[in-house]
């Protein structure tokens, strides 16, 4: 039995790496140097050559990227890494908890090690040639420093408070672990802009003048009582523009980056801004919300039946049978299932966005989003024309052509 869940295991490693493989050469080939009609007059030649330069370089770096990670993976279950991990947490502390966080510990910071000269990469090389990166290497370090620490820092109040409850109750750990996750999601979403954000950017009230007269018109005429008004300085990391709305009830937020607001006109400002306020009004945020903590809920369940068995150690070669091994092994067969449910989450994904979109234009705003959007996406270099399979299993978001035909047909 145990063999035989090591070979899926293994199945499901391979044939993920396979599926992702296969769909990056079908968006590669779907590259053209023939513009979409509906999307010609937004790009200069010069420019859009260039943006065939940058999907083709990013497409190969993330296949070179991802091989590494399938050559790290399958080491790791190949030559035991996974037991050699064990053993070394234990000759630290005998303490089961601890033994659990070291073990997760070294898996973290030994995969943040070997994979920072992809990020190295990717920043001061392909960014920087493509004129994306604004970082300096001093940033980029402090960057890396801070994520790292914070990462550990949440990961280890998460997992101790779960593996304690784990060596607490038994099996039947997973419904108070569920009800402590969605506490701690929750808080994250109300929170999030404020407590994490400032770690790493400034977010200052957006100033009195002709953009928030026109943010606050809109607000007035969508009767959506908005005073959380932001600005980020995302221009010190990329010159790639953005914007998200977070919170709900009093603490809804709206955080527009600094370049946006450089690249946009303020009716195209007003217009993005809408398509967040529309996810707010159609009750997205609560709704992806409780899809996660379905979601939670399902594999912390399954997660408890699955931990009954001590079969985990066996298929690792490991010498005792523990939870963070439990953890592993479960979340290495549970894969296909995550893929599917990402499939889902897409889809469900790409049916907001067409809504957000949708309520944007009843104030008479789709062209100015339609000119917003192409805008953003000419700045980003964004692929024009992706493979339908791609979009399928990697897009939240449906591709600029679909999006702005869907709001011109509005």
């Amino acid at each position: 039995m145990a063999q035989t869940l090591f070979y899926l295991i293994l199945f499901f490693v391979i044939a993920d790496f396979v599926l992702e493989q296969t769909l990056s050469v079908l968006n590669r080939k779907m590259l053209s140097p023939i513009i979409p009609e509906k999307l010609k007059g937004i790009y200069e030649p010069d420019k859009y050559v260039k943006q065939q330069n940058y999907q083709k370089i990013n497409t190969r770096f993330s296949d070179k990227t991802r091989l590494f990670s399938l050559v790290l993976e399958l080491a790791m279950l190949l030559l035991g890494g996974f037991a050699w991990v064990d053993d070394w947490a234990r000759s630290i502390t005998q303490n089961e908890t601890l033994i659990s966080l070291i073990f997760f510990g070294i898996l973290y910071l030994g995969n943040e090690i070997l994979t920072l000269p992809f990020s190295i990469y990717s920043t001061f090389v392909i960014e920087e040639k493509f004129e994306f990166n604004k970082m300096t290497p001093k940033l980029f370090v402090l960057d890396t420093l801070k994520s790292m620490a914070l990462s550990i820092v949440l990961m280890g109040v998460i997992l101790g408070a779960i593996i304690g409850l784990y060596n607490w109750l038994g099996v039947s750990f997973w419904w108070v672990a569920w009800l402590f996750l969605s506490a701690f999601s929750l808080v994250m979403l109300l929170f999030y802009s404020e407590w994490i954000v400032p770690l790493f950017n400034k977010q200052t009230p957006l100033e009195e003048g002709e953009l928030r007269s026109a943010i606050e018109s809109f607000s007035e005429k969508a009767c959506f009582s908005l005073k959380n008004i932001y600005v980020m300085d995302g221009s010190k990391r990329s010159s790639k523009a953005n914007a998200y709305f977070t919170g709900f009830g009093k603490k809804k937020r709206v955080v527009l980056y600094d370049t946006l607001i450089e690249q946009l006109t303020v009716e195209e400002v007003v217009a993005v801004l809408a398509h967040e306020v529309g996810h707010y009004k159609k009750r997205h945020v609560i709704s992806s919300l409780i899809t996660s903590f379905v979601q939670s809920f399902v594999m912390l369940y399954l997660l408890s039946l699955f931990l009954n068995f001590p079969i985990s150690a066996e298929i690792l070669s490991v010498s005792k049978p523990s939870f963070h091994i439990g953890v592993i092994v479960f979340g290495l067969l549970y894969q296909p299932i995550s893929t599917l449910l990402g499939l889902g989450m897409n889809v469900f994904s790409r049916k907001n966005e067409y809504e957000a979109d949708a309520y944007t234009t009843q104030f008479g705003l789709g062209e100015a989003l339609c000119a917003g959007l192409k805008k953003i996406s000419v700045q980003a270099l964004s692929n024009l024309n992706p493979h339908p399979a791609y979009v399928f299993v990697h897009y939240s978001h449906p591709t600029l052509l679909q999006r702005v035909e869907s709001i011109l047909n509005s």
